[in-house]
């Protein structure tokens, strides 16, 4: 099968007619090879203790069809304490090259079963490796990290923005060689606790501006998005809204925005990359999706589960906390970003065209 334009929430095939597994992802171009990587969850099925088979990439030179380029980050079966077996739960992996050690640096963030959270950094010569880990059970600034992204600024200098988990954001300063923090940071969007938290961050530049857009805390249930805006890398930020007009649902057209490509090639492309975790999740949710009545039971959900003031149990699972949901069948919603003055907003299209864009 040929694409020829972008469908947001459809099932997207690559050129082998399988599903593409590139969750958590991010699009980083090579020359004018782009490459799509992510979370691998093709053998994840419910119940069966795998959360992820590795990283995976695709390549495709007008980002509608993606060749399948294999694992460039694969599970490592034999060792259960590996942060790369697979039943850890690893997730959101980003990549970053390097001009000045010519490396391809790659982050992970892996969720342990106590609830904290560290990270795992690797390198590469080839974007498509083999990669060498080069740090594990990493706790940056001695703080649990949860959902993040990798920035590189003009002059090569490159920052670590990352969920203090349940807290706040944090903006960490990367070392030359993009493998470590060097100490310096700045903390952003206290909140008291889920589902007020933002996670989630995907950043980008435009204008002499820096943009973050953010998600709740809700797990998998999508929630409404927020955008802020800043002059510098460690802010102070803005926040101006929620960037899905329009939403009645308040889920961000039903996905979790992941990062955003700015394309090579156009003049102002922005192309916000998201997760559609749960396909089916107006019908879980029924008559109270639209209305977004179904996001504002799951978030008191969350308000009274992490209240430390309420004794607060469920008495079944919600289907926003299942993890036994099917991942390997989410979808992936890419939106082009539309911007009015400083505004940045994600209209729903059914389908749309890069050709489109000067």
């Amino acid at each position: 099968m040929t694409y020829h334009s972008i469908k947001p929430g459809q099932v997207w095939l690559d050129t082998q007619g399988k599903r593409i597994q590139a969750h958590g992802g991010s699009v980083i171009a090579v020359g004018e090879v782009f490459y799509w990587y992510g979370e691998n969850k093709e053998k994840t099925k419910p119940g069966n203790g795998i959360w992820h088979w590795g990283v995976r990439c695709y390549a495709s030179t007008d980002l509608y069809n993606w060749e399948d380029k294999g694992v460039i980050i694969p599970p490592n079966e034999e060792d259960e304490a590996s942060p790369l077996h697979p039943s850890q739960y690893m997730d959101r992996p980003h990549i970053l090259f390097n001009r000045h050690t010519q490396k391809f640096v790659c982050w992970l963030k892996v969720m342990q079963k106590d609830g904290t959270q560290k990270s795992t950094v690797l390198t590469a010569d080839d974007i498509l490796g083999p990669y060498t880990m080069v740090q594990s059970d990493l706790r940056p600034l001695h703080m649990s990290a949860g959902d993040f992204d990798l920035v590189e600024a003009a002059d090569g200098k490159a920052y670590y923005y990352f969920e203090r988990v349940h807290s706040e954001m944090i903006c960490a300063d990367l070392t030359a060689d993009y493998t470590d923090i060097t100490g310096y940071y700045s903390t952003h969007f206290p909140q008291l606790q889920p589902p007020d938290v933002r996670e989630a961050p995907a950043y980008f530049f435009r204008k002499g501006l820096h943009y973050l857009f953010t998600s709740g805390t809700t797990g998998y249930h999508s929630n409404p998005s927020e955008v802020a805006v800043a002059k510098s890398f460690h802010g102070p930020w803005e926040v101006l809204g929620d960037p899905h007009p329009n939403d009645a649902s308040r889920t961000s057209y039903n996905s979790q925005i992941t990062s955003v490509f700015k394309h090579p090639f156009k003049k102002d492309l922005y192309i916000a990359l998201a997760d559609r975790w749960i396909p089916n999740l107006p019908e879980l949710a029924g008559e109270n999706y639209a209305t977004g009545k179904g996001y504002a039971e799951t978030a008191e959900i969350y308000r009274k589960m992490f209240n430390p003031d309420i004794d607060f149990a469920l008495e079944r699972p919600h289907y926003s906390m299942d993890m036994n949901i099917d991942t390997s069948v989410a979808d992936y919603v890419w939106l082009p970003v539309r911007f009015d003055g400083r505004l940045a907003y994600l209209d729903w299209r059914e389908e749309w065209r890069i050709e489109d864009y000067e």
